[in-house]
Order: C-alpha cells, then sequence, then structure tokens
C-alpha cells in the first residue's frame, strides 16, 4: 500500500500509531494503546505488530531521503578479520556516509557463498543493491555509490553505527559431547600443520 495512503487511512480512523510501536494492547475496558513495551497487566489483550527493536532494519532514524536509497540500493561489505584493506573500506563507507551491514569471511562456506556472489575470492567486496565489486578502490566505489544517489556530503546521524557483522553463512551449532572429546583427544595421534594444509585453511582468500 502506498505510505501517503496508509497514513490517510489511520488519520481517517482517528488511529495514531507511534513509528516504532511495537505492541497493541487492548484495555479491558476497550481502550487501545499502542506501545513499545509489553504491557504488565495480564488482563489486557496484547498484539505484537510490527518488527521488534533488536531485529529493527539499519534504515531506521535515517533521514527520509537516505533512508530511500539504503531501501532501494542496500550497500553490504565483505571482509574478514586482521585485513588492512577491509579496515580502509569501512572507513571510506563512514566517512561517505553510507549505511551499510557487514558480512564475515572466515570460513570455507564462507569463502565459497563469497565465491557464488562476487565472481571472486578477494576482500573486501561490495555489494550496491545486485552490483558486486570486487577489492577496495575508492574512486570505483565512489562513482557506483553516486550513481546510486547516495549523497556526496555524509548524512548520517551523529554516532550512527554499522549493526554487528554477521558470517555470511549462517553457523550451525555442533552438541558438544565432553566425553567423546576428551577421549579422542587422548587418542588422536598430533601431526604438524603442513604448507598445503595452511593454504587449503585460507581458501585462496587474497586481500
Amino acid at each position: 500500500m502506498n505510505p501517503t495512503r496508509l497514513c490517510a487511512c489511520a488519520i481517517a480512523v482517528g488511529i495514531c500509531v507511534p513509528a516504532l510501536a511495537q505492541y497493541k494492547v487492548v484495555q479491558p475496558d476497550g481502550r487501545i494503546l499502542y506501545t513499545d513495551r509489553p504491557p504488565i497487566s495480564t488482563d489486557a489483550r496484547v498484539t505484537p505488530i510490527g518488527t521488534p527493536a533488536a531485529a529493527l532494519p539499519r534504515e531506521v532514524g535515517l533521514p527520509p531521503a537516505l533512508r530511500r536509497t539504503s531501501e532501494r540500493w542496500p550497500v553490504t561489505l565483505y571482509a574478514a578479520p586482521d585485513c588492512a584493506p577491509c579496515d580502509s573500506a569501512r572507513q571510506w563507507l563512514q566517512q561517505r556516509g553510507v549505511p551499510y551491514s557487514e558480512r564475515l569471511v572466515v570460513s570455507n562456506d564462507d569463502i565459497l557463498a563469497l565465491d557464488r556472489l562476487s565472481g571472486a575470492r578477494t576482500l573486501p567486496a561490495l555489494n550496491i543493491g545486485a552490483q558486486a565489486l570486487r577489492g577496495f578502490s575508492a574512486a570505483e566505489w565512489d562513482s557506483y555509490i553516486d550513481v546510486a544517489g547516495y549523497p556526496r556530503e555524509s548524512a548520517l546521524p551523529a554516532g550512527w553505527q554499522p549493526p554487528p557483522p554477521r558470517p555470511l553463512v549462517a553457523r550451525v551449532p555442533v552438541s558438544p559431547n565432553p566425553a567423546a572429546s576428551v577421549r579422542e583427544q587422548a587418542t588422536a595421534p598430533r601431526e604438524a600443520p603442513s604448507a598445503a594444509a595452511d593454504q587449503a585453511a585460507s581458501g585462496g582468500l587474497r586481500f
């Protein structure tokens, strides 16, 4: 539904819903309350609405024009720990005023997923919408960010921070078996890592 029509409908029925309301509470006497906190009363009928605060998208709180651009052309940084070019990419994005999310590439599954997404195993990588950029180049990234419509001067609110980085491929928890683990550690032969093993562990990533 068009946001203007949605706003008009809300005004027409006399409802005022706070922008970050997460619960619709119907009191026993019929009064309706919208709130961002779960009510204490057990007599009220509570209906969750919208998105929980912990899962609010990074666009919340951005100026309207920047929010629209970020929703149309979301920016995702693919990076790794201990990667100097990745640090430069983060710094550039924040100085340019580009709201972004970050996905970490640390496991073999992450590396394979990065290869499928960008067609290479080069870090950092950047997605602007569906456009994939490989390696950090301020001039190249600037040109694509300009075309996407991001402002030349930062319009990020003071103190804005990107969401915490997440692994590119979700980790599958493994149920530990302490007894078996102790036995395996006691009986497994210890082998010195080989150069080939070290290279395989890196997955052939290039910085």
